[in-house]
Parts: C-alpha cells; structure tokens; sequence
C-alpha cells in the first residue's frame, strides 16, 4: 500500500516499484484518486479490502496518526518515508513499533545515511578540537526547515560527542562569538534544489568537509522500496533504521 501515490515521490516510487521483482504496488491512497498505473487509487486505506503485506507512507506529518492506527489495527509493517514530525509525531512513531516492525529515517538515501555514519566517526576521531557546521539546501517548495536529515546528522554528531552539543540555528539576532558546545545548523532555500548537505569541521589551520548530493528523487523512492522489501521479510516489532538496512547488505 503506497498512501501520497499521487504525490511526486508517490509517482517516482510507483514507477521505480514496476521495475522490481521483489515486490509491487497492490493499491495507493491519495485524495487524488485519479489512477496512472496498474494498481487502484483509493481516498483511505480502509477503502481497500484486500490484504496487503506491508505499508510505504509518502504523504504529510498530518496523515500519520491514522496511518498508524490502521497499520497497528491490521498488524501491518509500514515504511514512514514522511519527514518534518514534531516530537508528538516521533513519539507516535515509537509507540506504533511496539505492536508492529516500523522503519523510519529522517532521510531514505542510502548514501546519506553512510554521510551519517562516516560523521559520527569524524566527530569521534576529531573531538571537540573542531567546530562542526552544517549546512542543508533545498528547493523552494520545501515547508519545514531546517530539515530532518540535518538534524539527523547533528544528532549523530552529537552522540559521538557525548551528548554535548547544542543547536544553533539563527546566528544575526545575537552578537556574541561562537561556543565551543555549539553545532550550527543553516537551512538554504531556492530553485529546484533536490537536496544537498555539507558537514564543516573546523580546526585550527584546517577544515574537514562531508558533503551529499541528491542529483533526483529516485535515490529516496529507491530507499523506501529497500526499506519495504526489508521490513516485510518477517521482521518483529521495532523500530527499525536504515542501519538496520545497511549491515544487511
């Protein structure tokens, strides 16, 4: 079940889903329910009365307490592709997974989260001898900044450093110099963007900089498919991540 199938990641999902053997859309929801593919669109999922093995959410923060009602109601595994939740949101997520396997990253590019993962590591080897900035762009059709993939590596960042950093998102309003406890967090908006985040550490007399580049949509609707044919492999319940993912590969 593809619940945003009308969206622009719902329609790059579906085609990239027809190229698969693994797996296929059974059905979409949207409140456009105007089909394009050889599967039904429907306005709700308990419109469909078919089975289906699992769940891939590409639609709004909005939509998510029903959708987790349903997937717990049916015992479902669901994909959370979603970004942009507050800690209501995320703690909805977290109390789903315990009745059901739910997978959920602020960021579906598995090469994103490598840039996490290979983060974590330069903040570990680095220590607090280096100043970490970060830096994320986007289209300007983008609603919430900073964005979740942002924090997604400031968190990883952070862990490595032992919890000690906090963040600073808007520097103009206060005129005072940098604290070593800080990581600078900086949202860029414009164009077509598809999404681009830079990793600054600076020290003395150097710099050390990680940067991804999202060239489509496809490498996030190529993750969440991933995810999916993971998750519905008889997972138990839990909150998965794409580290999960990855050392299975």
């Amino acid at each position: 079940m593809l619940i945003g199938a009308n969206g622009k990641m719902g329609r790059v999902i579906a085609r990239l889903a027809a190229m698969r053997e693994d797996l296929c859309i059974a059905v979409g929801v949207d409140c456009n329910t105007e089909p394009y593919a050889d599967f039904p669109i429907v306005a709700a999922p308990s419109d469909y009365h078919e089975a289906v093995d699992g769940i891939i959410d590409f639609s709004h923060p909005s939509a998510l307490s029903g959708i987790l009602d349903y997937a717990c109601e049916k015992g479902i595994p669901t994909v959370i592709a979603t970004t942009g939740y507050d800690d209501i949101g995320l703690a909805a997520i977290r109390k789903a997974a315990e009745q059901i396997p739910v997978f959920f990253t602020f960021n579906m590019s598995l090469g994103i989260n490598l840039l996490c993962d290979l983060a974590a590591r330069a903040a570990s080897v680095l220590g607090d001898g280096f100043d970490v900035e970060i830096i994320e762009r986007h289209h300007n059709q983008k609603i919430d900044a900073p964005s979740g993939t942002a924090i997604m590596l400031g968190n990883a960042i952070n862990r490595a450093l032992n919890g000690e950093k906090h963040y600073v998102y808007d520097r103009h309003a206060v005129r005072q110099k940098r604290e070593k406890s800080e990581i600078g967090i900086h949202a860029v908006r414009g164009g077509t963007i598809v999404g681009e985040h830079e990793i600054l550490f600076a020290g003395h007399d150097e710099t050390i900089t990680l940067t991804h580049r999202a060239q489509s949509k496809e490498v996030f609707a190529a993750g969440a498919l991933s995810a999916a044919a993971y998750l519905t492999a008889g997972r138990a319940p839990g909150l998965y991540e794409m580290h999960h993912l990855l050392e299975e590969a």
